[in-house]
């Protein structure tokens, strides 16, 4: 093993605990990440002999306590890939950054899942609501849709600006991102119903998860989402939001379930159409920036 990877190891574990990075192998070098916060979960990785000129890669879980949630493990994981490309720069030990980010966005996600909770029985009741008042209809085609606007005068007079991202399919489940800028909550409410009221696919998937951002006068600001019945999906959109510092600007990602259950996996596809939109909006900060190059070291 590198002496590089050996006073990193050293320096880690006096930080946190003496069994937070620990060697299982050599030839090639396999190592256990245990992230604070997280006891039930640590990571396995894995370690070149040009470390830290070559990144690190993350193989998975070392292990997942029994008593953590199903699928958390591989969350942990998806995360931790994607602090990882973030914040590895060649011929500069990662691990300290990857542990503090990796735990800072779980809690951040945590808090998240928390705070959408307390709106998701209210959400739940609506949409069982509006899915029996649909089976009492004996034309479904011609019956109002299920996110149908209670008011027209919500509808802007234009057409919303939407940029929409790559269609992405998994196990016949498709995902489609629309993204668009706003000035006001308001707006964001009347581009919502008028995408509900005018386009009829998009009114009867099974879900239409939103978020936004908004500066506000006086140096407010707004944020908002809506699970639709996805989950968490609304907070972790916002979360990406905020993890990509994207303002003033709406998105909105539509599912159509197909008849086979994505697990966890459905967030990441959710993610990256909503991504996927934000990018070709032209909403994502140029990474050539300082303000955007220097992000892995100011933690806010």
């Amino acid at each position: 093993m590198d002496s590089a990877l050996e006073d990193e190891c050293q320096a880690i574990n006096a930080i946190y605990t003496e069994s937070t990075l620990l060697v299982l192998s050599r030839d090639p070098t396999i190592c256990s990440l245990e992230l604070p916060g997280e006891v039930n979960i640590s990571l396995r990785l894995e370690f070149s002999n040009d470390y830290p000129d070559a990144p690190p890669s993350i193989l998975g879980t070392q292990s997942v306590g029994e008593n953590a949630a199903k699928g958390e493990g591989t969350h942990v994981v998806d995360i931790a890939r994607e602090v990882l490309a973030e914040v590895y720069q060649p011929g500069s030990p990662c691990i300290f950054d990857l542990v503090e980010e990796v735990s800072q966005r779980l809690q951040q996600y945590s808090n998240l899942s928390s705070e959408s909770q307390k709106h998701q029985e209210q959400q739940d009741a609506q949409r069982r609501g509006q899915q029996s008042s649909a089976l009492n209809d004996d034309d479904d085609e011609t019956s109002m849709p299920d996110h149908q606007p209670q008011s027209l005068d919500l509808l802007p007079d234009n057409e919303p600006p939407w940029l929409l991202s790559s269609v992405f399919t998994e196990k016949k489940s498709v995902f489609i991102a629309r993204a668009a800028a706003v000035t006001s909550p308001a707006e964001a409410k009347s581009f919502l119903a008028h995408l509900l009221a005018t386009d009829k696919k998009v009114a009867k998937a099974t879900h239409n998860i939103t978020a936004w951002r908004i500066h506000g006068p006086n140096e407010t600001a707004f944020q908002d989402c809506d699970d639709d019945g996805e989950t968490a999906a609304g907070g972790r959109l916002l979360h990406l939001m905020q993890l990509m510092d994207i303002w003033d600007v709406m998105v909105v990602v539509t599912r159509w379930y197909g008849g086979v259950q994505l697990g966890p996996d459905r967030f990441r596809l959710i993610n990256t159409a909503a991504r996927d939109a934000f990018v070709k909006g032209g909403y994502v900060k140029d990474a050539s920036k300082p303000e955007a190059s220097g992000k892995k070291k100011g933690k806010k």
